[in-house]
């Protein structure tokens, strides 16, 4: 089945790599950038090489662009089969939980969990069309209230708050057959991760896996590999 789905914060990184993963798959993918022309720059190769990217502004913290891109997706396919919620922002080594810059945490907040929150309410109308509806959120290990220590409080928490999104909406979407789960990428060479971590295609795969389940898969699971991760 030729999916339409949307890749938030796709202009780099992970997110540019799902689309290219899904697109591959012969996917029709909406790479969400905040930024157009940087958008476009990377959708650049995949566009030549004849894949059906399309590049739209889809900033997270502006419900205008969201509701833009959704009305285009109604009049033109009538449905959504894949959300990626991907955007993300302030892995924030520098600070503390303690004495924490909490405007900080606050920008943090509104984008890695509000603002994927924004994305399924304007995308969920989309989404209860389809026949396989998947919601994948990016998250990390970083959220994993198992194995938290000090540090990164803004990321970490955010990461948290959307895990229990994810579990709530899960629950909540279950009889619309809309499966809902976060992955984590693992630590991943990307601008945020830093060098060091694994390939990008490796973590980006972890993603796809989300959004490949068959129907009647699990939801509501936070995964890395195919794996469960500890919440």
């Amino acid at each position: 089945m030729n999916r339409i789905a949307v890749v938030t914060g796709a202009n780099r990184g992970i997110g540019l790599e799902v689309t290219r993963q899904l697109a591959d798959a012969g996917d029709t993918v909406v790479l969400g950038s905040r930024d157009r022309t940087r958008g476009e720059e990377a959708a650049r190769p995949l566009v030549d090489a004849g894949r059906d990217v399309l590049v739209r502004r889809l900033d997270v913290t502006d419900q205008s662009t969201l509701d833009a891109v959704a009305a285009e997706l109604s009049a033109s396919y009538g449905r959504l089969d894949v959300l990626v919620n991907n955007a993300a922002i302030n892995y924030d080594t520098w600070q503390q939980a303690a004495g924490a810059d909490l405007t900080v945490v606050a920008e943090t907040i509104d984008t890695n969990l509000v603002g994927a929150w924004r994305a399924i309410n304007a995308f969920l109308p989309l989404l209860r069309s389809s026949e396989h509806g998947r919601i994948v959120n990016v998250s990390s290990e970083s959220g994993s209230l198992a194995s938290m220590g000090g540090g990164t409080p803004a990321y970490s928490t955010s990461k948290a708050a959307l895990n229990a999104l994810t579990r709530i909406l899960a629950d909540e979407l279950r009889p619309d057959g809309i499966l809902v789960n976060s992955v984590c990428p693992g630590w991943v060479a990307t601008d945020m991760g830093g060098r060091g971590g694994r390939p990008v295609a490796q973590g980006a795969a972890s993603v796809v896996w989300a959004v490949d389940l068959a129907d009647g898969g699990p939801t509501g699971g936070f995964y890395r590999d195919g794996k469960p991760v500890p919440f």
